[in-house]
């Protein structure tokens, strides 16, 4: 299959069945054809982007089902049954290990421990004690009391926070050949769109703080619900507001800054946290979470129990099935009435990538919004036989404008999973933008200086 286009791009014809846009066009003709369609999909007033897990794998990110070596539930529970647990909670644990484990129903099983804990908890529960089932050949059944339930939610808690604390590769930047997770080239692109056009909206299921920090790195200014620089607190007022050059500055004219968007963390982040009934957000170092990641289970459950990990409570919405309960509150009710609002504004296009469609609360709004007859939505999948990619192919029997860009594969030949991810999207899908470039250049060349001086730290910096 020599020259042939890798990427198929699945489309609803007339016939209401997929047609592949880009069948039988070599490798060039075929990527010209979806940046010409991508380019002018971003040139739709409101462009909203939502990302989920599958977007951080480059930079570490666990996914909820797979291989043990990248499974969230099996790399957790490895570590936690391990910590100091009596037999009972351990036991809670070897149930599960011998029911699915790994096969993506993590959240089922977190839902009914979250929910024991929640019945026991407080002074004014009537229920005294929750009974589970144990697993083996003796039957049986466990009985916990409120303080080991407790104990059990809070290693789980501190085990799926130490796997999501992810860090960018600020490598990336400074001219160093390192792989790139994608973030800070989609970012530079996204931005890139016209001012003059609508703000582009990025939702992102994700706990880990990758976005943000590709969106420091790149000087691109955002607001997130949050005010306020040392705490900042959780105020959604500050979603209508947009940022503007003085007039001053503009020759008199008051214009748009260009590098800005509008962030929402639908399932809350890794560094927000309650403070007196209120949701503060606040960055703290996150480099003692890569020697957790890097190490076996014995350790992890040794760190788990350390002093260090003592202040790493609850966040967000954890992935169990309470998820659709918890976005009534706030600030959560909030951002969700946000993305079911703007996914309902015309002329709208509404980019998906990492995301699995497990979650019924957000795949809801989605279906919901597809009655938006300006819409258009185009999911990015790696896996041409996945369960995504037949959703998606019922959502065009329906006469909606929802694509699929996905890998082209020989007959017989298995995925990649390197072509259509989100990294190969953002870098070799998604149109280059010139000053990515010269700010690389920039950085590459402050690295160098720094390295420099550090050499020989008496000598005066080189003039530029």
């Amino acid at each position: 299959m020599t020259g042939i286009c890798k990427y198929k791009l699945l489309s609803p014809d007339s016939a209401s069945a997929s047609e592949d846009l880009i069948a039988g066009k070599n490798s060039e003709d075929g990527l010209r054809r979806i940046q010409a369609l991508l380019a002018e999909w971003l040139r739709m007033e409101n462009v909203v982007v939502l990302t989920a897990a599958g977007c951080s794998v480059g930079a570490g990110g666990r996914l909820m089902a797979g291989p043990a070596d990248n499974n969230l539930e099996c790399l957790v529970l490895d570590a936690v049954e391990q910590c100091d647990l009596p037999d009972d909670a351990k036991a809670i644990i070897e149930w599960k290990k011998a029911n699915g484990f790994g096969a993506g129903n993590f959240e089922e099983w977190l839902s009914f421990l979250f929910n024991a804990n929640g019945l026991l908890e407080g002074d004014q529960t009537p229920i005294q004690s929750v009974s589970w089932k144990r697993q083996g050949a003796g039957g049986g059944e466990i009985t916990l009391s409120s303080d080991d339930e407790a104990k059990l939610r809070s290693y789980i808690e501190k085990a799926i926070y130490s796997e999501c604390a992810l860090e960018l590769n600020r490598k990336e930047l400074t001219g160093e050949e390192v792989e790139s997770s994608g973030h800070i080239p989609f970012l530079a692109k996204l931005i890139a769109r016209d001012t003059n056009l609508g703000r582009t909206h990025l939702f992102t299921l994700n706990y880990d703080t990758l976005f943000e920090q590709a969106l420091e790195e790149l000087g691109i200014q955002y607001f997130d619900g949050f005010s306020g620089k040392t705490t900042a607190r959780f105020d959604p007022a500050v979603y209508g507001l947009d940022i503007y050059y003085p007039g001053d500055v503009a020759e008199g004219r008051v214009r748009r800054f260009d590098k800005f968007l509008q962030f929402y963390k639908l399932h809350g982040s890794l560094h927000w946290f309650l403070e007196d009934g209120a949701y503060r957000a606040q960055h703290r170092n996150l480099s003692f979470a890569k020697d957790y990641r890097e190490s076996d289970a014995a350790a992890k459950a040794e760190k788990l129990k350390s002093d260090e990990y003592k202040n790493i409570g609850s966040f967000g919405i954890l992935p169990t099935s309470q998820k659709f309960t918890q976005t009534l509150d706030m600030p959560y009710a909030h951002l969700f009435r946000l993305f079911h609002a703007r996914l309902n504004q015309p002329q709208t296009f509404l980019l998906v990538m990492g995301y699995g469609f497990g979650d019924d609360h957000v795949t809801r709004i989605i279906e919901t919004a597809l009655m938006n007859p300006s819409l258009v939505m185009l999911v990015v999948e790696p896996n041409p036989d996945s369960d995504i990619v037949k959703r998606i192919a019922r959502y065009q029997n329906l006469g909606q404008r929802a694509f699929v860009l996905t890998e082209r594969l020989e007959e017989g030949a298995d995925c990649s999973y390197g072509v259509a991810t989100f990294s190969d999207f953002a870098q070799n899908v998604m149109p280059d933008v010139k000053w990515l470039e010269d700010f690389k250049r920039l950085r590459k060349f402050e690295e160098q200086i720094r390295k420099s001086q550090e050499k020989n730290p008496d000598e005066p910096a080189e003039e530029a």
